[in-house]
């Protein structure tokens, strides 16, 4: 498994530092991989909303300083609830961002941060236009070579597993390969107070998982680093190893002054977890 960081991470600091200086930073800290979150990119991106670009040529010489360092791309794309109302253009530049960036494996990370009122429990009850929609996302990536992975957003992991498995029923057996999760399973706590995310990702097929997120609140407010509070992390780093999982685990931290000593220090923690500190 590789430890990486997120660029939002560090949004606080990018006001007076470029973010090659704290990719760079990251780097020293141990991180083995760093993702790129829109809206936290610095000069390599322009515009918000509807209008947000990637700036490609900066993001691939970003990718070319740090040779050894693998990098991904995530941006919020609002597919669950209706038919996305962004540019497609604008994905088609999420995508060749992804690219620039990915080198032999590029990865775009997409997230839909809508509510719901209920979790989707069976195949009915997900919109077939948010299954086409979804499936359509995944073969326009596919046709790009790039992996497409989900966060579980305001669904528990299980109910974002139902809906992949319903796309994939609609794509090549390529296609599908390449859609996955990005099981964050603190934001399930969150939404989702009754549930139990640990024993979702336990149930999720391995080949589904194609990034992990680890974060950690105490009594339901972030917490600065990956510790121990209301959700075993150190048991969903077990369950992630005994899947034979060997992908991406970003510490999705919140901005803080402190945010590269708290990146060592949840390093430090899940090493000690894993036993090997």
């Amino acid at each position: 498994m590789i430890f990486g960081a997120i660029s939002n991470s560090w949004k606080q600091h990018l006001a007076d530092h470029s973010l090659t200086a704290l990719v760079d930073e990251a780097l020293r800290r141990g991180a083995g991989h760093v993702e790129l979150r829109q809206t936290c990119l610095g000069e390599y991106e322009s515009g918000r909303g509807d209008d947000w670009r990637p700036v490609i040529s900066r993001l691939k010489d970003l990718a070319d300083a740090f040779a050894g360092l693998p990098f991904n791309l995530a941006v919020a794309w609002p597919c669950l609830t209706r038919e996305s109302h962004a540019p497609r253009e604008q994905f088609r530049a999420a995508l060749d961002a992804a690219r620039a960036v990915g080198r032999e494996r590029p990865h775009l990370r997409i997230v839909d941060p809508a509510r719901f009122d209920r979790a989707w429990e069976t195949e009915d009850q997900i919109p077939p236009e948010v299954v086409n929609t979804v499936a359509g996302l995944a073969r326009e990536a596919a046709a790009s070579g790039v992996i497409l992975s989900m966060e579980n957003s305001g669904q528990p992991i299980h109910s974002m597993a139902l809906l992949v498995r319903m796309a994939r029923c609609l794509l090549s057996a390529r296609e599908g390969a390449d859609l996955g999760l990005c099981p964050d399973p603190v934001n399930q706590i969150l939404r989702c107070p009754d549930s139990d995310p640990l024993r979702d990702l336990e149930a999720l097929p391995p080949d589904m998982i194609k990034m992990a997120h680890f974060k950690q609140t105490r009594g339901g407010n972030p917490w600065p680093s990956v510790d121990a509070g209301d959700l075993d992390c150190a048991r969903q780093l077990r369950i992630l190893k005994a899947k034979g999982y060997a992908g991406p685990a970003i510490m999705e931290i919140p901005s803080h002054q402190k945010v590269f000593d708290n990146l060592s220090a949840s390093f430090a923690f899940l090493r000690a977890a894993s036993g090997d500190a």
